[in-house]
């Protein structure tokens, strides 16, 4: 029988702009030929990461559309508003205030942190969360870069 793999979550805190951040790391999985799903329950945020991922890098864009889009399944980023449809298990990046919903299925999950208190303080509850459901967790203090 085989084990399952736990899930690895990166927290990145002072992910500012945490869009800007989203959009890099996103890029950044996308060399190494990863998948990723980007969370966003809020629509106005889903709405910018969609922009700004149509600009990235400056000279071009990553592939990404909506998971309910028709080529979702050929798509290498994509863009959650709800936890229902879930193409894959690779990387989930997480936009939400909250702990996605079935994010224990993926492979690696993303936390970006800002700087502001009230992200913060999100930032913290999450990492509560999974600390005290027994997750390890890799912590990236992007300040220090």
């Amino acid at each position: 029988m085989a084990l399952k793999q736990v899930t690895r979550i990166d927290f990145y805190f002072n992910a500012e702009p945490r869009l800007h951040v989203a959009c890099l790391l996103a890029a950044k999985a996308l060399q190494q030929q990863l998948r990723v799903l980007i969370f966003s329950p809020d629509e106005a945020i889903a709405r910018q990461i969609d922009r700004q991922l149509w600009t990235w890098p400056a000279t071009g864009f990553l592939p990404h559309c909506l998971v309910t889009d028709p080529l979702a399944a050929q798509t290498p980023v994509l863009i959650a508003r709800n936890g229902e449809l879930l193409p894959h298990d690779q990387v989930l990046m997480n936009l939400s205030d909250t702990a996605p919903p079935s994010f224990s299925r993926f492979q690696r999950l993303i936390e970006l942190v800002g700087s502001d208190e009230s992200d913060k303080q999100s930032g913290r509850a999450r990492f509560r969360f999974y600390r005290d459901r027994g997750y390890e967790m890799v912590l990236h203090d992007l300040a220090r870069r």
